[in-house]
């Protein structure tokens, strides 16, 4: 429980049209919230929502109309609700210990206060550093280097000698540096597997969320950049490098050696040919296919994508196919 001042001050918002000492118990959306709870608005689209909100105060922008609830003016509400979640939900502690059915290597070097959950495996000659916390089921190939406060939830896996920055966190199930997948082809037709010792390389203040998989390369590395969010069910191909500050939303599948720049966004379901570049600060709309290099700060859709005012136009085509069809068939 909290007062709406000390939320105010929290946040650095302004408050209006409220009482400082209201207690707020909790948050949650727009049309769910009720009496003590706050909510937030950065959609235009949600100003009718916020106007009959039960909610006891709204988080706005600074230009947002006036509506009966309390408000909190800030400059980003989006940001601002974020941050007042993590003043209502601390993340769970856990004490710094290895279990007994742990198992670690003796060359193993781990830094102090660490968590080493159940069954977890630590292989030889790895290195972590303090406060991390590794929960039941992870596995730490040998020659590992991980920097501090590394994070990996329950059956997450590093492979052999890769590279770990600080503050990174692993959801369920990632797996980093598998083998790439690359096959050479025999004069009989068969595929003979290429080997791919190089390991994947990954930047400080990086998460990388459940059942996604970045791949090692055969030469090179493959690099995932300082702030780069990845979403569940991501493929990053061998050899391929992914920005500072990407965002990589679910199911995107890059293949081997794409280059994605800084603050590239890749929606969902996006597919990018191998070899293929993203400019820096690029967008590509949920489903397209990228098979071509990408200008920075492009807007593309579609598959082949093309500029996205393009797209809208062919979609607007596309229903009418048929008649323009039969209208050329007429004229010839």
């Amino acid at each position: 429980m909290m007062k709406l001042s000390a939320i105010a001050s929290e946040l650095g918002a302004r408050l209006e049209n409220g009482t400082p000492d209201t207690e707020i118990h909790g948050l949650n959306g727009i049309e769910q919230a009720g009496p003590g709870e706050l909510t937030f608005v950065s959609n235009p689209k949600y100003a009718a929502a916020a106007r009959s909100t039960k909610a006891s105060a709204v988080i706005v922008g600074e230009d947002f109309p006036a509506i009966p609830a309390a408000m909190l003016r800030a400059k980003d509400p989006y940001l601002s609700f974020a941050r007042a979640l993590e003043l209502f939900h601390q993340p769970i502690r856990y004490a710094p210990g290895v279990h007994p059915t742990a198992v670690v290597h003796a060359t193993a070097r781990i830094g102090a206060n660490a968590h080493i959950g159940p069954y977890v495996v630590i292989d030889e000659d790895v290195e972590i550093g303090a406060n991390a916390v590794l929960l039941a089921h992870v596995v730490i190939y040998r020659g590992v280097k991980i920097g501090t406060h590394f994070f990996a939830h329950a059956q997450a896996v590093v492979r052999e000698n890769c590279r770990i920055g600080n503050d990174v966190l692993l959801q369920n199930g990632v797996v980093i540096g598998a083998d790439g997948f690359g096959f050479a082809k025999t004069a009989d037709g068969r595929w003979h597997k290429i080997p791919q010792p190089a390991p994947v390389v990954i930047g400080d203040d990086v998460e990388v969320q459940a059942n996604s998989c970045i791949d090692r390369a055969s030469v090179g590395g493959t690099r995932i950049g300082r702030g780069a969010k990845i979403d569940n069910l991501v493929q990053v191909g061998h050899g391929s490098q992914v920005g500072e500050d990407a965002l990589l939303c679910a199911q995107v599948g890059l293949a081997g050696s794409t280059e994605i720049g800084n603050k590239v966004i890749l929606t969902g379901q996006v597919g990018v040919v191998g070899h293929c570049k993203v400019g820096e600060n690029a967008i590509v709309t949920p489903q397209s296919g990228v098979a071509n290099d990408i200008a920075a700060g492009a807007l593309v859709s579609g598959a082949p994508a093309v500029d996205h005012k393009a797209w809208l136009k062919y979609s607007a085509i596309l229903p009418r196919l048929p008649e323009i069809a039969r209208a050329v068939r007429k004229k010839e």
